[in-house]
């Protein structure tokens, strides 16, 4: 489910909306200049290989970056593989490398083909917890602080757009406040 958690930065147990309503959930992080929208979803994308989903998306993509902004898009996957004995560590280490508060020098602009995962946007005396699901698009400014939970057993398949090849990186701030909030996992199971 599709869902924004607003909460104070000082103390998360102060909610001050909690929403699945999408145009409430777009409204809300268009006050801070956020971009949320939907594409359609393609029936069992977990299944369909990279380069056929993007063909799939060619003119939601064309259309994102009419201007040419975005020079390299791709595809990021992550399932469970309870197969490989090692799934348990890697989910750990991919999890916890986006589990601090840090910024980019560039937009952070993601499609969610499938799965899910929640940024949680850190805007001055809020912190708004998105949790974004299969044909959400989120778009957060270059500069805005925030950190991203994949959940304890991530699952996503996300397309991601870049302006310049090394667009991830991430400037952490070395603040400790996403200890302080509820996980993805935590979001989707409260009342």
């Amino acid at each position: 489910m599709t869902l924004l958690q607003v909460m104070s930065a000082d103390n998360a147990a102060d909610v001050r909306v909690r929403t699945t309503d999408d145009a409430v959930i777009a409204a809300e992080l268009a006050e801070y200049g956020i971009t949320f929208d939907h594409w359609p979803v393609v029936e069992d994308a977990e299944n369909v290989g990279s380069d056929e989903l993007l063909a799939h998306y060619e003119s939601n993509v064309a259309a994102l970056n009419e201007s040419g902004r975005y020079k390299h898009i791709d595809i990021a996957r992550i399932h469970p593989d309870d197969s490989n004995p090692e799934w348990p560590q890697i989910a750990k280490g991919a999890r916890e490398k986006f589990l601090n508060e840090h910024r980019h020098a560039e937009d952070e602009v993601r499609f969610f083909a499938a799965g899910r995962g929640c940024f949680y946007l850190h805007l001055g005396k809020e912190v708004l917890a998105t949790v974004c699901e299969a044909g959400d698009l989120v778009s957060v400014p270059a500069g805005t602080l925030h950190w991203f939970d994949m959940g304890t057993r991530p699952s996503f398949i996300a397309i991601r757009f870049f302006e310049e090849e090394d667009g991830w990186i991430g400037d952490f701030t070395g603040d400790r406040i996403s200890e302080g909030f509820p996980t993805l996992d935590e979001l989707l199971t409260a009342p």
